[in-house]
């Protein structure tokens, strides 16, 4: 039957190419299937794979209490009912792009210029990096994307326009941060296979890493892109969850000030959402940024495929055109984003699990190379499985962030309240004690082995206690209390 229904599709429909069946999507079913709640389903699995900031809410709350004029759907803001509804013009709002320029400004320190001409709208980060695959590649041209990176790019970008990412390879013994030397060997490699690089593409700050890169690593990749030819675009989703020094560059600033006369803008294209910053992914408010008035002319004729609600614009435009509460508000998310990533690393260092430093972002990128069976893509999907199914949380594995390092996990820790961070706290210290324990004893198990080898040899044993478990392989055996931990 599916053989048949799939002669009625096309190939796109009938295919996989929306990555829905790697293991990143695979720990969000479990979640759905089984879904922690403090008071109904304690035994539950928590949402430690969903880069969602939950943290400041509130903020925005207690903001819109305060000014029900946003909304049409109140008698303050009832007047602007007819003007909302009717608004169908694919620019936007021009109040919205001009309070979107202002803001995407102000999270960067005031330290570039945002043009409100150049402001397109699409339906959330996804769009906008659809719009952009559609504008600058052809079907079967590349990006260049740094690892490990973040897996909804295979769909954003690949997917429908067909477009291939190619990685950069980055590596953890120097932080994974990008140097030329990996740009040209990624270059060189496509091109010597036949497959034309039309951009690379990065996140800043990069999801999963939660890193910031610095300016000379900006205007390496901005002067690449220049004598090559080809594009350079931002993922910077993250601005606006920066929680500690060094302080963010955005590539704006870097070719507006570092750069300017060298690098081509035509070639320079940002992506931003409002998803993550502030916790509204259910807005779907994606924006397209280029320099390019091509690129800008056709995005906006795409956007029709994926508008933003007038009224979201409407309320937006007057809580981003709020300079002062903004100023408060990305403050406070600064602070809580802080405090709540020093109490998840500092539970984890307890236990003498390593993370690797971070400064923005929703999330960690946690070191369990030391639990590896052995050194394996295998092994690591291995360990996820027991985490996901036994320790009860939904972690990331690197190999779906196309790292090749096993062992990595990025762990998302805010959306999420303070009691629920405890508990997952918990199950993790609970799961890494028994994991040492068991190590311990396998030592123990190979070190008595070692003696029972020595007294055999000189006829002092029977041939049976020759025969002992590898232990390693003790460490995932079913009996193991590291497959029964927190079941």
């Amino acid at each position: 039957m599916a053989s048949k229904s799939a002669e009625l599709l096309s190939r796109m429909a009938a295919g996989d190419g929306h990555g829905e069946n790697s293991s990143y999507f695979d720990g969000w079913k479990a979640y759905d299937k089984n879904p922690f709640h403090l008071q109904d389903n304690p035994d539950g699995v928590i949402q430690m794979g969903l880069a969602e900031n939950q943290l400041s809410l509130d903020l925005i709350e207690e903001w819109s209490k305060a000014h029900p004029e946003a909304s049409i759907c109140t008698a303050e803001g009832a007047s602007q009912f007819k003007r909302i509804a009717n608004f169908q013009d694919y620019h936007g709002l021009p109040e919205f792009r001009q309070a979107m320029a202002q803001f995407m400004g102000q999270v960067r320190g005031w330290k570039a210029r945002f043009d409100p001409d150049r402001v397109v709208m699409s339906g959330g980060a996804t769009g906008a990096q659809e719009t952009l695959a559609f504008c600058l590649a052809n079907p079967g041209e590349a990006f260049l994307v740094p690892t490990p990176y973040y897996p909804g790019f295979d769909r954003d970008c690949c997917w429908r326009s067909g477009v291939k990412l190619l990685p950069i390879e980055c590596h953890s013994s120097n932080d994974f941060k990008i140097t030329r030397e990996a740009v040209v060997s990624a270059y060189e490699s496509a091109r010597s296979n036949g497959v034309r690089v039309k951009g690379i593409l990065i996140t800043n700050p990069s999801n999963p890493l939660g890193t910031t890169a610095d300016r000379a690593t900006l205007a390496m990749l901005a002067t690449f892109a220049t004598e090559h030819r080809v594009h350079l675009i931002c993922d910077e989703i993250y601005a606006g969850s920066v929680f500690a020094k060094p302080e963010y560059v955005s590539i704006a600033e870097v070719i507006e000030h570092d750069v300017p006369g060298v690098v081509d803008r035509d070639l320079i294209h940002i992506a931003y959402s409002l998803s993550k910053d502030f916790g509204l992914p259910g807005f779907r408010v994606g924006i397209v940024y280029s320099y390019n008035d091509a690129v800008v002319s056709c995005a906006r004729k795409m956007s029709s495929f994926g508008l933003v609600s007038s009224q979201t614009q409407l309320f937006l435009a007057k809580m981003l055109g709020d300079e002062e509460f903004m100023a408060r508000f990305l403050g406070e998310s600064a602070r809580r984003l802080a405090a709540r990533h020093e109490l998840f690393t500092s539970g984890l260092r307890e236990v003498g699990i390593g993370c690797l430093g971070g400064n923005a972002g929703l999330f960690t990128w946690m070191d369990l190379r030391g639990m590896l069976r052995e050194k394996t893509a295998e092994a690591e999907l291995e360990l996820w499985r027991v985490i996901i199914r036994k320790v009860k949380l939904n972690v990331s594995p690197g190999t779906s962030f196309r790292c090749r390092e096993p062992g990595w996990f990025r762990v998302c820790h805010a959306n999420m309240d303070d009691e629920t961070m405890g508990v997952a706290l918990d199950r993790i210290r609970l799961f890494v004690r028994q994991h040492q324990q068991q190590k311990a004893k396998a030592r123990r198990w190979a070190a008595r082995g070692q003696l029972h080898l020595s007294l055999q040899r000189h006829g002092a044993m029977p041939s049976q206690y020759h025969a002992l478990s590898s232990p390693m392989a003790a460490l995932l055996s079913p009996q193991s209390p590291l497959v029964h931990a927190a079941s």
